[in-house]
């Protein structure tokens, strides 16, 4: 793992790197949700690429270029009061989400109600789903080699939706995002994950559960994929403590470059547009944009606002290259 001195001087590097984890999660939100499409699923079963038509995106990627939005607005140096005004110019100022999270959703509500963060996050009825995890990738990006900090800025913009297992899910993967950007192992990926989350929590004993079975198999992916489905399921697909030990078990059963990885991650299904979302970050923050098909770039550059509108249209390369201007 380099040192963040070392890493913030090559800036070719850092622009790979930053923007490879921005387009890394976007490729697999869009990537995730069409592998789960009953079409797709009719016409190939396991798919490996885009098939034809337009590029869209969900609120996994637009969610996540908020983030990157607060960011840049206040220079890297996120508050709460930031991430407040953030939601209000764009978040609670729409009447419909139509492809939004429900966790996202009912902190809106609760910030029309007057409600602030812990509060709009910890008295909401889905704070422990993957919503703050799909969305927090640029806060690692702009932490590279700092995955400590990461974890504090993580919690700073999780706290206006979610509370516990929500909360630790977004720290888990801005800490991995960190270590990823700067060339960790894989190893060294998922101890950064696994030290920001409680070890009596649900989320830590489904990471260390779906580690196990892949170790008990050997790292073979035939032998493990059931078992990861059917031990770490929770009832609602969306939890952080079922989608982000998938998007992990996923990671360490394939990372040997992005689109190997990202493939196996995207096919996942349940709620595969967060888990491609995550472990595309993290294969893109790792490898960078160079390693990404360059047609896969483009299919998702430009965000349809189906969720967010204030995204239709961003580029979000231009953005990726602006979080690489906080990386100093």
């Amino acid at each position: 793992m380099m040192r963040r001195a070392q890493f913030v001087e090559d800036r070719t590097l850092v622009r790979d790197r930053a923007v490879g984890g921005l387009v890394g999660l976007a490729v697999g939100d869009s990537f995730g949700d069409a592998a789960r499409m009953q079409a797709n699923r009719e016409g190939y079963g396991f798919i490996t690429d885009f098939n034809a038509g337009a590029t869209w995106s969900t609120d996994d990627t637009e969610f996540a270029l908020l983030t990157a939005k607060t960011l840049i607005a206040c220079d890297g140096k996120l508050t709460t009061d930031d991430v407040v005004a953030a939601w209000f110019e764009d978040v609670v100022v729409q009447d419909e989400f139509k492809r939004g999270g429900a966790s996202e959703i009912a902190a809106a509500i609760n910030l029309r109600r007057g409600l602030r963060p812990p509060q709009s996050g910890k008295f909401n009825t889905f704070h422990m789903s993957d919503g703050t995890a799909m969305r927090i990738p640029p806060v690692g990006i702009i932490c590279a080699g700092e995955p400590e900090e990461a974890a504090k800025m993580a919690e700073i913009d999780a706290t206006i939706s979610h509370f516990g297992d929500g909360v630790w899910g977004a720290q888990a993967v801005a800490a991995a995002v960190a270590v990823a950007m700067v060339d960790g192992s894989f190893e060294e990926i998922f101890d950064a994950a696994l030290s920001q989350i409680p070890s009596d929590s649900w989320l830590y004993h489904n990471m260390k559960r779906a580690f196990s079975i892949i170790e008990e198999a050997d790292g073979s992916i035939l032998n493990s994929w059931m078992q990861l489905h059917d031990e770490i399921r929770a009832s609602t697909w969306a939890t952080t403590a079922e989608a982000i030990p998938a998007a992990f078990a996923c990671l360490k059963l394939e990372h040997s470059d992005f689109k190997p990885g990202l493939v196996l991650a995207g096919n996942f299904a349940r709620d595969a547009d967060t888990i491609g979302a995550v472990a595309g970050a993290i294969l893109g923050a790792k490898y960078g944009l160079s390693a990404i098909p360059k047609h896969w770039v483009e299919k998702v550059r430009y965000p349809s606002g189906t969720c967010l509108q204030f995204t239709k249209g961003i580029d979000i390369v231009a953005m990726g290259e602006q979080l690489a201007d906080l990386i100093r």
